[in-house]
């Protein structure tokens, strides 16, 4: 049966500007680092992303280590893209990126001019697709000068692969580094991709302002802390769970008895005010004025409705932000 998108999908979500640029992004999209790969169901796959994209969901958040195995991700993804989503194209914004290892020998790692172009080309072959709409590079590597890593970022716009350019996982005076260098190529920096959560709040000790003061956008990766901030692992670690997966990132000695403490206070809460601890703590990270979208994950589609609720949530009063933060 041809897939046809759903008439209603822009009304049922919210969309935000960019930093000072000229795109806007749904405050949610969706990420697809884990359940996306060889090892998962290729049919509940392809659901996710159609229902995605049938509740507004216009950014398809990827990297070519997404798997497993590494290129996985984007394969499925290229797939879904050829059998469903080709003629909505012009309605999506896709992502990848390069930074960590991704084939053996030296120029298949960190941050080279050689590596992130190679890398780029590899993962348009997989996704079937003749540019992304934001290529990234994934991490600062120390061992490269920055002048060379930004280059090639505003090598991919310029040649027509990449719309635009961001990064990910850069500290405030790194940032502050890139965004320069690439202000001065003329190919500025679009969006920066940060780990935040409630339980790693990092980005709020300097990032935040840098990015505001820079007219730079923020999307936030990793706010359920790949689950722990759900109600998955209050009564231990379940048998078919992220953090009992042999390959998966979450390894058990995270949900410690103190980070366990603190979510069931955050849940405790959340329960008083008629959410779920995943509302609050997706809620909570977008209700920050530097955020302008929240990546979420899902490992079926009815995980994915469950978090989609909040899309039209009203952001945190100032007094509901304090109360969390008590219960932290």
């Amino acid at each position: 049966m041809t897939y046809q998108a759903s008439k209603s999908r822009y009304d049922l979500m919210n969309y935000k500007r960019c930093g000072s640029s000229g795109i806007q992004l749904p405050v949610l999209s969706l990420g697809l680092w884990h359940n996306f790969g060889e090892v998962d169901p290729f049919s509940n796959a392809r659901q996710m992303l159609l229902d995605a994209f049938d509740h507004g969901i216009t950014h398809f958040d990827l990297a070519n280590n997404y798997g497993p195995p590494p290129g996985a991700a984007e394969s499925t993804f290229g797939k879904v893209l050829s059998s469903d989503l080709k003629n909505y194209r012009d309605e999506l914004i896709i992502s990848t990126k390069a930074g960590y290892l991704m084939w053996p020998g030296p120029y298949g790692d960190h941050g080279s001019r050689k590596y992130l172009l190679a890398s780029l080309d590899q993962s348009l072959r997989r996704m079937k697709l003749d540019y992304v709409d934001i290529f990234y590079s994934h991490r600062f590597d120390p061992e490269t000068p920055l002048e060379e890593t930004m280059s090639a970022l505003d090598q991919a716009v310029r040649s027509g692969k990449a719309l635009y350019a961001g990064i990910s996982n850069y500290s405030p005076e790194q940032t502050i580094k890139a965004l320069s260098i690439l202000q001065n190529l003329g190919t500025p920096c679009l969006i920066h991709q940060a780990k935040f959560s409630l339980l790693r709040p990092e980005p709020l000790h300097g990032l935040n302002q840098v990015l505001l003061d820079n007219g730079v956008g923020c999307i936030a990766f990793s706010p359920l802390v790949q689950g722990i901030l759900t109600d998955r692992y209050l009564k231990g670690i379940p048998s078919d769970s992220r953090a009992a997966k042999a390959h998966g990132f979450l390894k058990k000695e995270e949900i410690s008895d103190e980070v366990l403490q603190k979510v069931g206070r955050l849940n405790l809460l959340a329960n008083n005010w008629g959410i779920s601890l995943a509302e609050l703590a997706l809620n909570w990270v977008k209700s920050h004025p530097f955020i302008t979208s929240v990546l979420i994950g899902a490992s079926s589609p009815s995980q994915l409705e469950t978090n989609l609720r909040i899309a039209q949530m009203p952001d945190f009063t100032p007094n509901e932000l304090a109360a969390i933060h008590s219960a932290l």
